[in-house]
């Protein structure tokens, strides 16, 4: 089946952070703090995903404080942080949400993803994901995690959906 296909039928995004929302490279401070870019695109396409009425979840391995910030204020309001292993949080969210994992989109970059990643409806990736983790999606984005790869997934997902706020077509 073609993935836009499955991105009709999606009604839960769930999107890792470093490597997809922020790039993966990480800037360390003398102080040990670790600086991540994020792109103001995939930021926007979040709000408007959100606002959709398409449920968005975050689960990370990461713990920056920053990072949840950002996120609260695009109106994302599941963010799990610290996550090993992402299975449970998923689940969580499938149960909180009441909806099948064939409706969930999953981008992720790395090993850490790839539990989520076989469960799901619609599995993605960024440009630059880790050579397993592109060997089993269904979409891998031209864009690099952090440079707009979440923004190509969700305009598609809401334009096929007629829930893009501008249509040029």
């Amino acid at each position: 089946m073609d993935y836009r296909e499955k991105l009709k039928k999606i009604r839960g995004v769930i999107l890792d952070v470093d490597g997809v929302l922020a790039e993966s490279r990480l800037l360390v401070t003398e102080e040990g703090l670790l600086l991540r870019t994020m792109q103001s695109k995939d930021g926007y396409a979040l709000k408007v995903t959100v606002r959709a009425g398409v449920h968005v979840g975050i689960i990370t391995g990461g713990t920056n404080p920053g990072v949840r910030i950002r996120l609260e204020k695009l109106g994302v309001q599941h963010i799990y942080m610290g996550a090993e292993d992402k299975l449970p949080y998923f689940e969580e969210l499938l149960q909180l949400w009441q909806i099948d994992a064939k409706e969930v989109l999953y981008m992720g970059d790395d090993i850490a993803d790839i539990p989520v990643l076989q469960r799901v409806g619609l599995k993605a990736c960024p440009a630059d994901a880790a050579a397993d983790v592109k060997a089993i999606v269904d979409y891998i984005s031209p864009y690099r995690g952090g440079n707009g790869a979440v923004r190509d997934v969700l305009e598609q997902l809401l334009k096929l959906q007629s829930k893009w706020p501008y249509n040029s077509d």
